[in-house]
Order: structure tokens, then sequence, then C-alpha cells
């Protein structure tokens, strides 16, 4: 039970500590460690994808053969329509961020800040279902998910939480709330993936039949995120190097950790 208390937990921690950033920084996070942080966490998050998601999707479908890829393709197509659909109907993460401040009565200001959570609390949701379906792969008692493999994905999600936490918080503080409401608005929108995780392992008895397709969801969602808000944001200005850099060294501990531990 310990492997499911930590699965929980860890990503939700990242995005707490992420969150805290407003209580150290006066101006916020600087440019180079945003951009790394950024780019670090969309390797973790692409090779996550692979290895802690796809890659064992492939093996629950062994039995199909050649056509074992087949579930992998279609939850895969299926987590990108999923986000793609998600974001015409609610706003970008960064773009709202990075949105010039002007003239602004309080109801706008609340309007946005509460816009500025429901988004990234939206994309928070497949991640947390990521956790969830790989924990309860892991309890079914199949050989394609250690304990060791689940924890290592809720770690890198937790890694991809923290730059997200700071980059939420930091501008809500931008906007005039206080430092408190800030984090504490921060950390909620990381509270409804440990919520998706759980109702997800809850329901194991009735998505057993459809986990490879539910492993190949979540990665379909994760890398998604990585093109659209991760990568967008770090290279933005034609900035690449640090970017790449910190993808390079992400992709690189996530495929250690997956592959050394699981």
């Amino acid at each position: 039970m310990s492997t499911v208390y930590l699965g929980l937990l860890i990503p939700f921690l990242g995005t707490t500590l992420g969150a805290t950033c407003v209580f150290f920084m006066k101006r916020g996070m600087n440019d180079t460690v945003q951009r790394a942080l950024l780019g670090f966490a969309a390797g973790v998050m692409t090779a996550a994808s692979v290895w802690s998601l796809l890659i064992p999707a492939m093996e629950l479908s062994q039995a199909l053969g050649r056509l074992a890829f087949l579930p992998a393709l279609i939850g895969f197509t299926l987590g990108v329509s999923f986000l793609f659909l998600l974001d015409r109907i609610t706003p970008h993460l960064h773009a709202m961020a990075q949105t010039p401040e002007g003239p602004r009565s309080s109801v706008d200001k609340l309007s946005r800040t509460m816009m500025l959570v429901f988004a990234v609390t939206l994309h928070n949701i497949p991640e947390g279902m990521a956790v969830g379906v790989v924990i309860a792969s892991f309890l079914t008692g199949g050989s394609e998910i250690t304990a060791a493999g689940a924890l290592a994905l809720s770690l890198g999600i937790a890694l991809q939480n923290f730059p997200e936490g700071a980059i939420i918080s930091m501008p809500l503080r931008a906007e005039g709330n206080s430092k408190l409401r800030s984090f504490v608005y921060g950390t909620l929108s990381g509270a409804v993936e440990p919520v998706a995780a759980g109702v997800t392992i809850l329901l194991t008895s009735l998505i057993l039949p459809f986990l490879p397709y539910l492993l190949a969801f979540a990665a379909g969602a994760m890398i998604y995120v990585v093109i659209e808000e991760l990568i967008p944001e770090a290279v933005r200005e034609e900035k690449t190097d640090i970017c790449t850099i910190g993808f390079a060294a992400g992709f690189a501990l996530m495929m250690v950790l997956d592959v050394a531990l699981g």
C-alpha cells in the first residue's frame, strides 16, 4: 500500500513545492531557469510516455501478435484528441500567464485568476489518470508494471509539476493576490491529480480490460502537453539551447529511472 500512497502524493508534492516559489521570489522565476525546467519537464514527460505507458501498453497486448500496437495506437490518438478538444474550450496556461497587464476591475482579476486555475486543473486530470492507471496495472499483478516503475512515473510527473506550480502562483501574485492566496491556488491546481488517480484505482476491476488503451491514452495526453505547452514556452524568442539541454537531461534521467528501477 505504501506504493499506492507514494504514487498518489508525489505528483501533488511537486506542484506544492513549485507553488512555494511565490514566497521566495520577488520578481518571478529567472527566465533561464524557467526555460531549463520546462525543457527538463518535457524530457521527463516524453520518456515517461514511452517507457512507462506506451511500451507497457503494447506488452499487455502481446496476444494480438503483430497487431499488438493497435490498442496503443488507438489510445494514444484518443489521448491527443482529448487534450486538443480541451484546449479548444479552455484557455492556455502559458498564454494566460503572459497576458499583458492593463487596467482591470477586481471582477476581471478574479475571473482571470479562476480561469487560470481552472485551465491547469483540467490539464492535470490526464496526468492523475496516468498515475492511477499505472498503479492499477501494478496492483493487478501484471509483470509489465513494477512498484519501482509506478513510482518512477509519479516522480517524473512531479518533476514536471514543479515549474507548473511556480508558473501558476507567480502570475497570480503579480496580479495583486497575496502570497498565501497565490500559493493556495497554485497548490489546489494539482490537488485534482491524486483525486483522479484514486478514482482510477478504485475502478480497477472495471478498467482492467481497457488498460492498454488507458495507458496509451495517458501517454497521448502527456505528449500533447509537452508539444503544446511546455516546449513552446521554453523555446520562445528562438532561445533553444537551454531548453535542449534541459530536455536531454530530463529524458535521460527518466529513461534511467524507468529502465533501471522498472
